[in-house]
């Protein structure tokens, strides 16, 4: 498939799955893209992020711009929003979607979903900013990503350490993450009935506590430091800093002085020197949960991360036969870890994802660690990669890391990152 083949193609998929309509409730209309249009017809935080990025290679700048306020539409006083916006359906699809809102009637109109998600969404107006100079959109929405942000970091800092703290496994995005098994009390390795119901109970009690943030940082149920989640935050920290300086906020110092006290507090506690990977950490001693996942290598794109260190990681991980390096990857856990299954894998309808296939997501973000680092070699291949999964199993929302095949949603927008991979 040549550049001129796939743009088209992503294009194609993108308008596909295009949402749009208008909230008697909330008295506006909005635009969002699902990332599929049968399995997933909401609209999710980083899943808007990413198809802003998409859109901005498409050059759909004024659509991008709409994804954006939609998803800032419900945003609450005090500054937060839900990692789902759920415009239409009176009840959630899933009976996780619905106990991941507050339990209250008002869920039978247009809602927000009572977690968090990864922010890229500085990144996203930034993105905006730069290909149409638009200063007046700028204005618009800086102020509401810095009360988001502000939100995020006074209530959920708990430790006061600098770094963000998750509730819930699907807080990360990477929802069936084997790195949580630990701290859900599961045991077996491979995905089965158990997990599902842990993840469930885990979930449930969330919503009995009416989501109370104090409370569930009082019985320390599920709380981790995720190294994906908090790089990424950290990133939308510089952003958000850069964004500032073109307004002439003088918040600005404050974003990137945050930013960089959660990279150095994720080498002092995340990094084993050993196992030279970042590890998730839980509990108030911060023990590290040593399950070799791609976010391992996500810190490797701050700046605060020197090449040499990066290098020594790469070696032991991405190029290792034992860890990552399959036909197609990279696989969302190291082939060597129990937990690990290349293909598709459920229960009751339950797909258990992020356990082994191959996601465009992980290939896309260390693509942007490498071409950070200047390894531009390696960022190449790994495009190529995608290109070919795209090729052989179509827009997909997982692929098998051997085979290629793609499993889960179809017309997945996600593969659409493919055309932010540019060197």
């Amino acid at each position: 498939m040549d550049e001129d083949q796939l743009r088209k193609k992503v294009r194609e998929n993108m308008f596909l799955n295009l949402q749009a309509g208008y909230s008697h409730y909330l008295k506006i209309h909005y635009v969002y893209n699902k990332p599929s249009f049968e399995r997933y017809p909401f609209q999710w935080w980083w899943d808007t992020c990413f198809h802003i990025f998409i859109l901005c290679t498409l050059t759909e700048y004024e659509l991008a711009k709409q994804n954006l306020m939609s998803l800032f539409a419900m945003q609450e006083q005090d500054g937060f929003v839900g990692h789902m916006v759920y415009w239409q359906r009176s009840l959630p699809k899933t009976i996780f979607n619905i106990i991941e809102a507050k339990p209250t009637l008002k869920n039978i109109r247009p809602h927000m979903s009572a977690l968090i998600q990864p922010s890229f969404v500085a990144q996203a107006l930034e993105r905006i900013y730069i290909n149409t100079g638009d200063r007046e959109f700028l204005e618009l929405m800086l102020p509401k990503i810095k009360k988001y942000h502000e939100w995020v970091l006074q209530n959920r800092d708990f430790d006061g350490d600098g770094l963000i703290t998750i509730i819930a496994p699907v807080e990360s995005g990477i929802d069936w993450k084997p790195t949580y098994d630990e701290v859900l009390g599961f045991k077996d390795g491979v995905a089965s009935w158990k997990l599902y119901f842990k993840m469930l109970y885990s979930q449930f009690l969330n919503f009995l506590d009416r989501y109370d943030l104090e409370k569930i940082k009082k019985v320390d149920r599920f709380l981790v430091k995720d190294a994906g989640f908090n790089t990424i935050n950290a990133m939308d920290l510089n952003a958000l800093s850069r964004l500032c300086d073109i307004v002439g906020d003088t918040d600005s110092k404050k974003y990137s002085a945050h930013s960089a006290k959660m990279s150095m507090r994720m080498l002092e506690i995340m990094y084993s020197d050993e196992d030279k990977a970042f590890y998730d950490v839980y509990g108030s001693d911060n023990t590290k949960l040593r399950v070799a996942t791609p976010t391992i290598l996500f810190p490797m794109i701050l700046p605060e991360i020197q090449l040499e260190l990066c290098n020594e990681i790469i070696e032991r991980h991405l190029n290792s036969e034992d860890d990552f390096r399959v036909e197609y990857p990279v696989p969302s856990v190291a082939k060597s870890e129990r937990s690990f299954v290349p293909g598709r894998h459920h229960f009751m309808g339950q797909e258990f994802i992020w356990r082994g296939p191959t996601w465009v997501f992980y290939d896309w973000f260390i693509f942007m660690c490498l071409r950070e680092k200047g390894l531009i070699k390696k960022a190449t291949e790994l495009r190529e990669t995608v290109i070919k999964l795209i090729t052989r199993g179509g827009f997909r929302e997982y692929y098998n890391p051997f085979s290629g095949e793609g499993y889960g949603a179809q017309d997945f927008t996600w593969s659409g990152l493919v055309l932010d991979m540019q060197i």
